[in-house]
């Protein structure tokens, strides 16, 4: 099928839930997409964050030829080599950290945590910050903070609350002896790209330990290398009693987990399960992809690779950016106006970018991006973001 046939049948058979590019893309190889006509696009976007190891990686295709070639699907209650081993993998991850929870996607995985929290502390109460986004599903939206998201679905969940993020007091005020639990993004991504401080981070464990809250830390867009380290936690020598994953925990074949500390309680058969969750060809896939991460030392890739990037976006001279922000490979340029515009010229030189909110271009290219890609990216960015006026 050639470009106006693949977007024809898509608009006519859509849900109607997104909104379609005129981009169509049949082919990733790295850090690049081709479209139907061949052309190539520097991805930016990673997929929101999946594509960490990049399109196509080979050790992925492999494992998961060998795997669907052998055992697809498996319910939990089966022991699983592939599962066992990556049971063994993902707890050795993080200190502390020492069971989990398979899933299909960051929303589950979120939703599962706020159950585990529950059941764990008896409480009902959740804390969450402003600018949050956790995910559409109930649970997850419920903590999710931004209107637009919400807005149709009340009512959401009751014993959900928000205070302004990176702000000791406010969390010192919400966290009681009611709280089940307290859920942050390490960085929020959807928010605007705004990393936590060191002195948020150290209050938030005191805070939670000292009103017997649980803490739930977000890695969903974060974790697997993308700021540097293996989960972005681990900047902050905080251990997080609940950590929720997905996105690229298996290469971009769809995949959540939960890591679950040792505060975790009362998880027994029946209290939660997934059909799906750590099916064999996901966690050979969740296997090839942590294997690559570690030996292709991405996550030390991704602290070089972003501190290149940003080093080179901070000398970008432009009246236009209001602030450059970020860590590792995830990286947000906050502009004085809203940034549709600047996106859409982007694509039109071959960039695919995302947006975070309003006002900010959000960058979260595939770890495996080379220097020259980055330099591509940020010629790009410098005629782009000079331009005094685009349309939006």
């Amino acid at each position: 099928m050639n470009a106006n046939e693949i977007i024809e049948i898509e608009n006519k058979f859509t849900s109607g839930v997104y909104a379609k590019q005129t981009l169509t893309i049949v082919r990733g190889q790295g850090a690049s997409l081709f479209d139907a006509d061949g052309n190539e696009y520097l991805d930016c976007s990673s997929g929101h964050g999946v594509a960490n190891l990049g399109h196509a990686h080979p050790k992925i295709a492999e494992a998961l030829y060998k795997q669907a070639s052998t055992l697809i699907t498996l319910f939990e209650s089966f022991p699983n080599d592939q599962r066992a081993m990556l049971m063994q993998k993902m707890t050795s991850l993080v200190d502390g950290l020492d069971r989990v929870f398979f899933c299909n996607s960051g929303t589950e995985s979120v939703e599962a945590a706020f159950k585990f929290a529950r059941i764990s502390t008896g409480r009902k109460n959740i804390v969450a910050a402003m600018r949050a986004f956790h995910g559409r599903t109930y649970g997850s939206l419920s903590a999710t903070f931004n209107k637009k998201y919400r807005e149709g679905f009340e009512p959401l969940l009751p014993g959900f609350s928000h205070v302004a993020y990176n702000n000791i007091e406010a969390l010192d005020k919400a966290v009681n002896e009611e709280t089940a639990a307290v859920i942050l993004e390490v960085v929020q991504g959807e928010g605007g790209v705004y990393p936590a401080t060191f002195e948020y981070m150290q209050a938030v464990r005191r805070i939670c330990d000292e009103r017997g809250a649980l803490l739930i830390v977000d890695e969903i867009q974060t974790g697997f290398g993308r700021t540097g380290k293996m989960f972005a936690i681990q900047h902050f020598g905080v251990i997080p009693d609940l950590l929720t994953c997905a996105k690229s925990i298996a290469g971009g074949v769809p995949m959540g987990a939960v890591l679950i500390g040792k505060n975790i309680k009362n998880l027994v058969p029946g209290v939660h399960g997934s059909t799906f969750g750590g099916n064999p060809l996901s966690c050979a896939a969740a296997n090839a992809a942590l294997d690559v991460i570690q030996d292709e030392d991405l996550a030390g890739q991704a602290e070089a690779k972003g501190k290149y990037l940003l080093d080179k976006l901070m000398e970008i001279n432009s009246p236009n950016i209001r602030e450059v922000r970020g860590i590792g490979l995830m990286v947000g340029i906050e502009m004085k106006q809203k940034v549709a515009g600047y996106i859409k010229s982007l694509q039109e030189k071959k960039i695919i970018a995302l947006n975070a909110g309003m006002t900010v271009i959000r960058l979260l290219p595939p770890l495996v991006i080379t220097y020259e890609q980055i330099d591509q990216l940020v010629e790009a960015l410098t005629e782009v973001l000079s331009t005094d006026s685009v349309t939006e």
